[in-house]
């Protein structure tokens, strides 16, 4: 691990100036993914701003009827909240699985949307990887791609988004909020956040320098049944190989999200107008541009089989 300085951030808008005085800060909460990636020195921040005591890690209800989750509200604590189960529960399920009781504690609301991939070649600093170094290339392509993207991807770049989190605030329709370092402040869709690799898979999500998440808001609720299934290697402590978040109404309509197959949680509105039609339709819509690899292309036949037991659990 390289050295760096340190400092203990007094308010969000503080934070958000810090990071922008300085080239190359990172802000650090639970630090359960950038510590580990500063030990392998894929991360190296110059400057490291602690987030932890600016009073943003609190759960309210919105004058319109939804809910505002604080950026640093633990993963533990959300999936725990009564509002949350009751009203959300799609967002509970996920977090529950995603990774182990002991990382949940730690994770924040932002950082688990902040995450980066855990493609392997990204991880092996003696592989090409566009996302650590743009321009040297990507060693997926070509490589092991069993766990990689298969929508949504480049010629850049494979990887997919790890978060289960991500999955249910992207079918739930949330939208972040953001303080800028000049204290203005800033909504964006969740659809808009996370951006696909193009020829630029290092720029992952929609933050401009500095910019700091302070909450993430979500609508007023949308009723039906809400469920999260992941598929993945081992029962527990695993990223997905590909996970399913639907939302389904008494009518058959509703909304579906996926994780494990693309570069950003994955939802296709013409898929979701597909639901009443059965999961076989919805699948069609949701990889009309898919891209699978010789090792992956079981991805598209696997969620449509996992989404046709989720729909069947739905409208018992």
């Amino acid at each position: 691990m390289k050295a760096f300085t340190y400092e203990r951030a007094t308010s969000p808008a503080a934070a958000a100036a810090a990071a922008a005085a300085t080239p190359g800060a990172k802000f650090i909460a639970g630090g359960t993914n950038l510590l580990d990636l500063m030990k392998l020195q894929i991360e190296t921040p110059v400057h490291l701003i602690d987030v932890n005591r600016l009073g943003v890690d609190e759960i309210t209800a919105t004058p319109e009827g939804g809910l505002r989750i604080g950026a640093l509200v633990r993963n533990t604590d959300l999936a725990a909240n009564d509002r949350v189960r009751r009203d959300y529960a799609l967002l509970s399920r996920a977090l529950l699985a995603g990774a182990s009781g002991q990382l949940r504690n730690k994770a924040t609301t932002a950082g688990n949307l902040l995450q980066r991939t855990r493609c392997p070649y990204f991880y092996d600093t003696n592989q090409a990887c566009n996302k650590r170094q743009p321009g040297s290339g990507c060693s997926a392509i070509g490589g092991v791609t069993r766990q990689l993207g298969v929508v949504g991807t480049s010629d850049a770049c494979i990887a997919t988004h790890p978060s289960d989190m991500a999955i249910a605030m992207r079918a739930l329709d949330a939208v972040v909020d953001t303080v800028k370092p000049d204290g203005s402040q800033r909504r964006i869709p969740i659809v808009d956040f996370h951006k696909l690799p193009g020829n630029t898979p290092h720029i992952e999500n929609a933050l401009e320098a500095g910019e700091f998440i302070t909450s993430v808001t979500l609508p007023q609720p949308v009723g039906g049944v809400q469920v999260y299934r992941k598929v993945r290697d081992r029962a527990s402590y695993a990223f997905a190989l590909i996970s399913v978040g639907a939302i389904v109404q008494r009518d058959g309509s509703g909304r579906v999200a996926v994780g494990g197959v693309a570069p950003k949680p994955w939802r296709v509105d013409a898929a979701d107008a597909q639901l009443p039609q059965g999961a076989q339709a919805v699948a069609a819509q949701l990889f009309a541009n898919a891209r699978p690899t010789q090792d992956n292309t079981f991805k598209l036949k696997l969620v449509e089989r996992t989404l046709q037991s989720v729909l069947t659990e739905a409208r018992v």
